[in-house]
């Protein structure tokens, strides 16, 4: 009898996504994304917020004087992007960043839809190991790429 109570509860805690084992819902390869395009306004609202003024990101003249030629997206909000798959959709709630190795390729620019995209390449106990990148829609520049490690909920964290 206490057998096939416990397998009910393991059973449960893996369909339900919750309970000691949650984390065992996710596997090497599983992959999740979203997309945005980042606008005026969302920069001026994490220019405020932060306090970054750095005129590369708000101020059109002084962009069209780099490289860039116009304002480019804050690293940043690239990375928070990464963010909100990972806490969102896979691994999911819960979940906490531990490290994170990110390179910025190319620039991105406001109003360009951006798919944010990751993938678990390793899972050892509660620590993932995920592959992460965001590309620009349309022309498939890539404007971020790295890998993260995640903690991902067992239970006891919350």
């Amino acid at each position: 009898m206490h057998y096939q109570m416990w397998i009910r509860t393991l059973a449960h805690n893996l369909i339900s996504r919750s309970g000691p084992f949650r984390h065992m819902y996710i596997k090497v390869g599983d992959t999740a994304e979203m997309t945005k395009a980042f606008t005026q306004k969302d920069l001026l609202l994490f220019s405020e917020i932060t306090g970054d003024t750095n005129p590369l990101h708000l101020n059109e003249e002084y962009a069209k004087g780099t490289r860039f030629l116009r304002p480019v997206v804050h690293g940043v909000l690239i990375t928070g992007l990464i963010s909100a798959v990972l806490g969102t959709k896979m691994p999911g709630p819960g979940c906490v960043f531990l490290s994170q190795e990110i390179r910025f390729p190319a620039p991105l620019y406001i109003g360009e839809e951006a798919l944010a995209a990751a993938e678990i390449k390793k899972l050892k106990q509660s620590i993932a190991w995920i592959a992460v990148s965001c590309t620009v829609v349309k022309s498939g520049k890539v404007v971020m790429e790295g890998e993260v490690k995640v903690k991902v909920p067992d239970g006891k964290d919350e």
